[in-house]
């Protein structure tokens, strides 16, 4: 079955830093725009930050921008998000997605996408 595995969630003191990973299994994301969402109780899912195919071109939502930044290492069949001086309000479950064919700042408005992941937890509180 092809998916979408996400990993390196958990608790962290505001201002501190984590670093997710969304690795492909049974497919290749070379192919594919991938983005990070995320959804907080009660509230909808959002588009975070997205990466082109190649790398070469990235988008962040507002609320992340100067604080988080996505990669990928497409030898590794990963993308990344690096989120530095994490804050109360970034809590969330966080998901990657991938989709073809479509811009960075397209794909973080997406709601329907090829493959979604299960969620990582990430939970920012003293």
């Amino acid at each position: 079955q092809l998916q979408l595995v996400e990993s390196g969630g958990g608790l962290v003191q505001p201002g501190g830093s984590l670093r997710l990973s969304c690795a492909a299994s049974r497919f290749t994301l070379s192919s594919y725009t991938i983005g990070w969402f995320r959804q907080a109780p009660g509230k909808e899912r959002e588009g975070v930050s997205c990466i082109s195919s190649t790398g070469d071109f990235t988008y962040y939502a507002d609320s992340v921008k100067g604080r988080f930044t996505v990669s990928r290492d497409n030898a590794k069949n990963t993308v990344y998000l690096q989120m530095n001086s994490l804050k109360p309000e970034d809590t969330a479950v966080y998901y990657c997605a991938a989709h073809r064919f479509t811009s960075t700042q397209s794909m973080c408005a997406r709601i329907v996408v090829n493959y979604w992941g299960q969620g990582t937890q990430v939970t920012v509180s003293s």
